[in-house]
């Protein structure tokens, strides 16, 4: 075990906050884009804090991932950041 930094924290916090910049831009409010995107406010609250439970980065589901990016009228590019490398536990 190592004591580096897990980089998928970072890009859950800065997918957090895309959301957060998309909604905020369009004049949305969290409960429009949660009910729009068929997910409970309190999930896509967790979100926009890049978390899934407290201490956990978020790791949405795809298809959630592409209805936010639907609900927001933005494409996926602008609503995911640059993948991080070493991601993959295995290289």
């Amino acid at each position: 075990m190592t004591d580096a930094p897990d980089p998928w924290n970072e890009f859950a916090r800065q997918f957090g906050a895309r959301l957060l910049q998309a909604r905020g831009q369009r004049g949305l409010s969290q409960e429009h884009v949660a009910h729009a995107a068929g997910l409970a406010t309190f999930t896509y609250r967790k979100l926009e804090r890049g978390e899934s439970n407290p201490g956990t980065p978020a790791n949405p589901r795809l298809r959630t991932i592409v209805s936010l990016a639907e609900v927001l009228g933005i494409g996926l590019s602008d609503l995911l950041p640059e993948p991080p490398e070493g991601i993959a536990p295995g290289r």
